[in-house]
C-alpha cells in the first residue's frame, strides 16, 4: 500500500523563514476609533459544517473585544471560490473578514480564479482531522469493509464530499492512492449536505471533518469507521485511526481568519488582536474540542509563512 500524508497544520509545522502572504501597503486609512459600525464575517461554506461553527464561535468571542457585532454570511459554491471570491473583493477597510480554509491555497491550482495573496491573514484556529462514514444502516460495518468492496467494483462505491477541490476530495484521492482502491468523490455544495448525503444512503460513505460526522455518529445516524488522522478523538469513542488499520494515510484540514490584502496597519493590529484573544478563550477552545476539531491558535506572522508554505506544498500536489 502506498503511503500518503497531508498533514494538518497544527502549529508546530509554522517554524520556517516568516514572509508576508499579501500586499500589507495600507490602502485605506483607519479611523481613530475602529471599529464603529459592525463587521461581516464571511464564511464560504453552508451553515452547520465545521467552517461555519469554527467561524461563528470565533465571531461570538471576538465582538466583546471589539466592542461590535459581527454579522455571520455563508457564501456558498465552487468549493468556497464564491465566498472566497466575494471577500476579496471587499473593501480593505477591517469591516468584511472571512474564514480562510485550507482550500485557499488549493483552488489556484485546480483551474480556479483566486489568489492566496488576496488576503492579510489574521492568525490561524482551528485544525480539522478527516473522518470517513456510512449511513447507520449501511451494510459496511468496517473501513476494510468498505475498501474490499471497492477493490471489488472499481469506480462504483461513492463518497461524498464538500466539493470539486476541496480537502475532502483530495482525502478520497489520498485513501484511493493509500489502499490501491477505486472509491467515486461526489462532491456537494459543503460538509453539511455532503454527510446529509450519506446519513439519507445517497451515497455510500462521506468524507468529511471529525465535526460534521461526530455528531450524527453520536446520534446514531452515522457509523464513522476510522479518523485519518495520526491520534483518535475523544469526540468519537472506540474510532480507531486508518493508522491503526493498517492504511496509511493522514490527511485534514485547517481554518483561519483573514481579511481583503491591503488592511491598515492599525485595523490589522487591532483585528489580530481579537482574533487570539477569542481563539484562546475557554469559550471558543471548549467549543471546538467538544466538536473534535482542535483549537490551534497561530499567529499572523508565523501562519503567513505556513500558508506560503501550503501554498507551494499544493502546486507541487496538483502538478503530479
Amino acid at each position: 500500500m502506498k503511503k500518503f500524508i497531508i498533514p494538518i497544520a497544527t502549529g508546530a509545522a509554522v517554524l520556517m523563514t516568516l514572509s508576508g502572504c499579501a500586499n500589507r501597503d495600507a490602502t485605506t486609512e483607519p479611523s481613530e476609533d475602529y471599529p464603529t459600525k459592525s463587521i461581516t464575517l464571511v464564511v464560504p461554506y453552508q451553515a452547520g459544517g465545521a467552517s461555519d461553527l469554527s467561524a461563528r464561535t470565533l465571531a461570538a468571542a471576538m465582538e466583546e473585544s471589539l466592542g461590535q457585532s459581527i454579522i455571520v454570511e455563508n457564501r456558498t459554491g465552487g468549493a468556497g471560490s464564491v465566498g472566497l471570491s466575494f471577500l476579496s473583493g471587499r473593501p480593505a477597510d477591517g469591516y468584511s473578514i472571512g474564514y480562510l480554509p485550507v482550500e485557499t491555497v488549493m483552488l489556484q491550482y485546480q483551474g480556479y480564479d483566486l489568489d492566496p495573496a488576496a488576503f492579510d491573514v489574521l492568525g490561524q484556529i482551528v485544525a480539522v482531522p478527516a473522518t470517513i462514514a456510512v449511513s447507520a444502516d449501511s451494510p459496511y460495518q468496517t473501513l476494510q469493509d468498505l475498501l474490499d468492496a471497492a477493490e471489488a467494483n472499481p469506480g462504483t462505491i461513492t463518497v461524498s464530499n464538500s466539493g470539486a477541490g476541496s480537502i475532502w476530495q483530495a482525502a478520497t484521492t489520498a485513501l484511493n492512492d493509500a489502499a490501491g482502491v477505486e472509491l467515486k468523490a461526489v462532491p456537494f455544495d459543503g460538509g453539511a449536505p455532503a454527510v446529509t448525503a450519506a446519513i439519507g444512503s445517497q451515497v455510500d460513505a462521506v468524507i468529511a471533518g471529525i465535526s460534521e460526522t461526530s455528531v450524527a455518529a453520536s446520534d446514531g445516524r452515522l457509523r464513522v469507521l476510522a479518523i485519518l488522522d495520526t491520534v483518535a478523538s475523544d469526540a468519537l469513542p472506540g474510532v480507531e485511526t486508518a493508522q491503526d488499520l493498517g492504511i496509511d494515510v493522514t490527511i485534514g484540514g485547517w481554518g483561519a481568519i483573514g481579511a481583503p490584502a491591503g488592511l491598515p496597519a492599525s485595523v490589522r493590529e487591532n483585528l489580530a488582536a481579537a482574533v487570539k484573544i477569542a481563539a484562546e478563550s475557554d469559550a471558543f477552545r471548549d467549543i471546538i474540542n467538544a466538536s473534535g476539531n482542535l483549537p490551534v491558535y497561530s499567529a499572523p506572522d508565523e501562519f503567513s509563512s505556513f500558508y506560503n508554505a501550503e501554498s507551494e506544498r499544493f502546486s507541487n500536489l496538483f502538478a503530479e
